[in-house]
């Protein structure tokens, strides 16, 4: 600390100081060998007394003993089942990998050591080169494991606080028209048997609208092709929005399924699928036909965009998908095809 910050600092009572440029009060005390300093947020000799009182209240329920001296890693692996025992479990591995991540840089330094300082480091090390919606998944999972730390008398503020949380700019849609969807389903049926074997999911979730985790977790029974529905689960992951949806079995859907499987020799507990991605047979196809490179999503944006284009409204196909906001995000995310969509039918009215 330089001379000028240390005169700025003038002791008026034991662990008060007072600012004398801002005028404010600060507290300064020590426990468990460090010193903390903080604002009271206030001029005001009399209350900064009272807030002071208050604040050496909460540093003496700082804990001493082998949890003070607990590291990073130990207390993730406390927090972690508690802040997972209501997540489904792909929520549940995210927060597991996020915190394997923070360990290479936090895991073993002690929690009561932890400070502003370091949260900045990390940030601006774990920032290189990642995705803003990464790191922010990181950053997250840190303030709530050091606010875990705080509740329980390890820390006395959250050191975290200073993290900014990153603006994640919307990514480009990308859509298969039909002709290279039709090129893409092609090529995968040209490739080896193994390979092969994604194409009846490549065809599911472009003609349900499903996302690809509740599409590998559907069984024959929660599809009724006399009724023509069918029921999305999600299976014991369950769906994005923990909810299970009926959705009309749309034609193209039905006549793809029953044209590629023996539908009278079923067994109702039976998944469609054995495996769980198509994403190397996509990848291999796009690579081959020379197709931009087309994903699970990509299959999901597909399908909303033919439904679009029959001119269905945004709240129905929102129901379809799995959106429970009305059609907002559908009106959101893919209203620009319905204007190019109505260009072009428009060029129709030549007379």
């Amino acid at each position: 600390m330089n001379e000028s910050k240390q005169t700025s600092f003038r002791k008026v009572a034991e662990c008060l100081y007072r600012n004398e440029s801002s005028k404010i009060y600060y507290a300064f005390v020590k426990r468990n060998g460090r010193q903390i300093r903080r604002s009271l947020k206030t001029s005001d000799r009399k209350l900064a007394e009272r807030r002071l009182k208050e604040f050496r209240g909460d540093a003496d329920k700082l804990v001493s003993g082998g949890r003070n001296r607990m590291s990073f890693t130990q207390l993730g692996e406390i927090w972690k089942p508690v802040a997972c025992a209501n997540l489904k479990k792909s929520s549940a591995d995210r927060i597991g990998r996020c915190l394997r991540t923070l360990n290479t840089f936090f895991g073993d330094r002690i929690v009561s050591s932890i400070t502003m300082r370091d949260c900045e480091e990390w940030e601006v090390s774990r920032g290189k080169g990642i995705a803003a919606s990464t790191f922010n998944k990181d950053a997250q999972v840190l303030k709530a494991c050091l606010q875990y730390a705080v509740d329980r008398g390890m820390l006395l503020d959250n050191p975290s606080i200073v993290i900014k949380h990153r603006r994640i700019t919307d990514k480009r849609i990308v859509i298969p028209t039909k002709e290279q969807f039709e090129k893409l389903c092609d090529t995968i049926l040209g490739l080896d048997p193994r390979a092969r074997e994604a194409f009846p999911l490549v065809k599911l979730l472009a003609t349900s609208g499903m996302r690809l985790a509740e599409a590998i977790n559907i069984t024959w029974g929660e599809i009724d092709f006399d009724k023509e529905y069918f029921v999305v689960s999600g299976g014991e992951v369950g769906t994005k929005n923990r909810q299970v949806r009926t959705v009309p079995l749309f034609p193209a859907m039905k006549k793809f399924i029953k044209s590629f499987y023996d539908i009278e020799n079923i067994e109702f507990d039976e998944y469609l699928f054995k495996f769980k991605s198509a994403r190397k047979a996509l990848e291999t196809a796009c690579r081959i036909a020379k197709l931009p490179h087309f994903t699970h999503h990509c299959l999901r944006h597909y399908f909303v965009s033919n439904a679009i284009e029959k001119g269905i409204d945004f709240k129905t196909i929102a129901n379809w998908i799995g959106h429970k906001d009305g059609g907002l995000l559908v009106a959101k995310t893919y209203g620009h095809l319905r204007d190019v969509h109505s260009h072009q039918m428009a060029k129709l009215m030549d007379e």
